[in-house]
């Protein structure tokens, strides 16, 4: 049974929503000329970058969905079924810090259609897989693909745009990919339900098929092109230490509470910690290598670090990814207890499901449309405080439903899940925002990819984390109730963290 719940996890997607910016100082902006900043910025920009951000959002929790029918058409196994979800989460995490370096170098639009058109053939060779093997397969390169293209889209935003343009573009961003988070079971019940030419759990996937080549065919008419001006070099060493770090990271993260943590999972955890400990002194000794004196840039003669570590002097950078992290913690574990409570604790199908998460949608879609115009009259500080209150509060609501009303009906959840979204819709953005709004946009790739990469890692923590108190409590109804209560003390956490952020932020 424990094996079959946790088959069904939904995974955390990366959802930054950044909020209104402030103009790039002048040193700022004649480097973003040097990156190739497009003036004025194409129309079809953000039809490209957001399609793709939700196919990307769609494929994370619309599997969920699919699961038992494929375990059914494939005769998959456990295990097969665990690294159909593992295997893209995985690769995406593991990727991220890499390709935000590979946009810097080669160009942030060339890397962006490298990732859409791999991530259009492997959901034609998910949606095609004749065997579970195979699927798996077609998993992970959906995963590397989606890692190819996060970062590309948080840089190309940013320097594409600039001051109001660049909030509202953001929010957009933000309101694309909690459409595809939240919505995403819906809309997989509805692919399923209506069975399209006959197949099932198969067009889940290749529902990507003329949606990825749409977009494809409009990146290079629409999407300007912008680098790093001094083209940085890979770091063959970083590249090495992050992904082996991240791999070791994650992977127990994702297996460990399905197998009750054997002793591979603790020493993969401890090599870890030692990897990404190496990881971060490679990369401030190579920041301070690169560094000529005169001009405080990078040499041509020294490859570039991965991540610039200059980036974490900035009070706003460093303490916005903190709270990245703890807002990320709750969030992915959010979407786990729910959806398993739903169908396992109140015997709800997919689509049956997918019609209760409407509820923390519909809030999510209020706030989330005009969280710019309210971070412009309140600040990010405060935004994010009264975002982080509104869902701690959401999920006490649920808390007393679950324990008040626990045989009643469904939708005694819908006030708490609702208030929950407009929390959500209020913190996504701004607390993006306050990380990325004084990265120079030479930084912007390195940046995106530390973005990113946190917040998957934030998420694959919160699912292993919360999955303690989920299956150690005495029943579904605790089970639920105690959850929802750790995640509004989490959501507590991130109002203390937000006042670390400059009070401008």
């Amino acid at each position: 049974m424990s094996t079959a719940l946790n088959a069904r996890q939904p995974t955390p997607a990366p959802t930054p929503t950044p909020a209104p910016t402030p103009a790039p100082p002048a040193s700022a902006s004649a480097s973003a000329s040097a990156s190739g900043r497009a003036a004025p910025t194409p129309k079809g920009l953000l039809p490209v970058v957001l399609t793709a951000t939700f196919m990307t959002a769609l494929d994370i929790f619309v599997v969920n969905v699919a699961l038992p029918s494929l375990q059914a058409d494939l005769g998959a196994g456990p295990a097969a079924v665990q690294w159909v979800m593992a295997g893209f989460s995985l690769a995406l995490a593991a990727g991220l810090v890499t390709a935000g370096r590979l946009g810097d170098r080669y160009g942030r639009r060339r890397v962006f259609g490298l990732g859409l058109a791999l991530f259009t053939l492997a959901s034609a060779g998910c949606g095609l897989a004749p065997t579970a093997a195979t699927l798996v397969g077609a998993r992970v390169v959906q995963g590397l693909a989606a890692a190819l293209m996060g970062p590309q889209v948080l840089a190309i935003l940013r320097t594409a745009f600039s001051g109001a343009e660049q909030a509202r573009a953001f929010a957009r961003y933000g309101l694309t990919m909690g459409v595809g988070a939240v919505f995403g079971q819906l809309i997989g019940g509805l692919l399923i339900r209506a069975d399209l030419f006959g197949l099932g759990w198969r067009s889940c996937f290749l529902i990507n098929l003329p949606i990825g080549l749409a977009a494809l065919a409009m990146v290079r008419r629409c999407l300007p092109e912008s680098r790093a001006p001094q083209r940085p070099g890979l770091d063959p060493v970083g590249v090495l230490l992050v992904t082996t770090g991240l791999t070791a990271l994650v992977l127990p993260l994702i297996q460990g509470p399905q197998l009750h943590w054997p002793l591979w999972t603790v020493c993969c955890l401890g090599a870890a910690a030692v990897l990404l400990a190496a990881f971060a002194v490679h990369q401030h000794r190579a920041t301070h290598a690169t560094l000529d004196t005169a001009t405080s840039a990078p040499t041509a003669a020294t490859a570039a670090p991965l991540v610039d570590t200059r980036l974490f002097r900035d009070r706003a950078f460093s303490a916005g990814v903190l709270a990245q992290l703890a807002f990320w913690l709750g969030q992915g574990s959010f979407f786990l207890v729910l959806a398993l409570h739903l169908q396992f604790g109140r015997g709800l199908d997919a689509l049956g499901a997918g019609l209760v998460f409407t509820a923390i949608g519909l809030g999510y879609l209020i706030t989330s449309n005009t969280t710019h115009r309210v971070t412009a009259r309140l600040g990010g500080r405060r935004t994010i405080t009264a975002g982080g209150l509104l869902m701690a509060a959401g999920l006490a609501l649920l808390a007393v439903a679950a324990f008040g009303a626990a045989d009643g009906s469904i939708w005694w959840l819908a006030p708490g899940l609702f208030v929950d979204g407009l929390g959500m819709g209020l913190v996504i953005a701004p607390v993006t925002s306050v990380v990325l709004a004084g990265v120079e946009p030479r930084l912007a790739g390195s940046a995106a990819g530390v973005v990113s990469t946190v917040q998957q890692v934030g998420g694959a923590l919160g699912i292993a984390l919360i999955g303690l108190v989920y299956y150690g409590a005495d029943g579904p109804t605790a089970a639920f109730g105690h959850s929802v209560l750790v995640l509004a003390a989490l959501e507590l956490v991130l109002v203390a963290l937000v006042r670390l952020l400059p009070r401008t932020g």
